[in-house]
């Protein structure tokens, strides 16, 4: 991409993690000649830092790039915000794993101002549709029913296109994006997806059985899941923020998305070598 003019950012929930981290960004802007731009509620939480950033309505991009100072689940935040804007997204980690971001607060001095010239890949990525009592959900990262009650084992229900998969008793089901792959779906033994790839995939959590697989699905497919416990409900789980209650003999519809999120790295820090530094440790 072409040198950034104007830049988001986005910063960690604990203001004091990354007050240090946002002066330097304020200082190489300046330098770059690129114009800040801080969202309301960054602004609140940065207020004299902030004094040397113009305000970012939440309505038309009107940016570049989304800089973001935080982890996995600040970079998670971010994509949300600027789904199907086309604004890349990329990361300074300020979190506990931060597979998402593609600088350490180490890098700021030396590589953001190649970040800020443009010298940096975008991969598009694609997300997962949730419908349940009328309300759809959109997951970057996965889409997740499990049981209400720590301790019970959901009895769920699920189908395929109109086929009938069966029931399974679980601790849940996960349904990942490419991305998604490399959190609850791999904790829960399903397959890593590259970032590229465009497709879900579903996994359950702790199966009591023996012949529940991963299953890898793409475009067009649609995943119902209905709750058959027994006197209590699951919950609906979009990105980690727990959406509705799914009561016995309800379900949920999932897909992949419409919309896409774009994630911007460093060409130098591709997907492979994040995931063997990150996993292989």
């Amino acid at each position: 991409m072409g040198s950034v003019r104007r830049c988001a950012v986005v910063t960690h929930g604990d203001a004091e993690r990354t007050r240090v981290a946002l002066g330097q960004v304020i200082s190489a802007a300046k330098v770059a000649g690129v114009e800040l731009l801080l969202p309301s509620d960054e602004i609140a939480k940065h207020p004299a830092t902030a004094r040397e950033t113009a305000r970012w309505s939440g309505g038309d991009p009107e940016c570049d790039l989304a800089l973001v100072l935080g982890g996995d689940g600040t970079m998670l935040r971010a994509l949300q915000r600027f789904l199907d804007t086309e604004v890349p997204v990329i990361g300074v980690n300020f979190g506990r794993v931060g597979f998402l971001t593609s600088l350490t607060a180490d890098d700021l001095p030396q590589r953001l101002g190649e970040v800020f010239a443009g010298a940096i890949d975008v991969v598009p990525l694609p997300t997962i549709e949730v419908t349940h009592l009328g309300r759809t959900h959109v997951a970057v990262n996965d889409v997740l029913v499990t049981s209400a009650i720590q301790g019970r084992m959901a009895m769920l229900e699920w189908a395929v296109n109109g086929v009938r998969m069966g029931e399974r008793g679980c601790d849940g089901i996960v349904v990942s994006t490419p991305i998604g792959s490399t959190g609850y779906n791999l904790s829960a033994g399903g397959p890593v997806m590259g970032w590229g790839v465009d497709a879900m995939v579903v996994t359950f959590v702790a199966p009591h059985a023996i012949d529940s697989r991963p299953l890898v699905l793409s475009h067009g497919h649609r995943i119902r899941v209905a709750s058959r416990s027994s006197g209590f409900a699951s919950r609906l789980v979009v990105d980690g923020h727990v959406v509705g209650s799914v009561e016995e003999d309800t379900d949920v519809v999932v897909s992949m998305g419409s919309a896409t999120a774009a994630l911007a790295t460093l060409p130098d820090r591709p997907f492979l070598s994040r995931y063997r530094d990150t996993f292989s440790r």
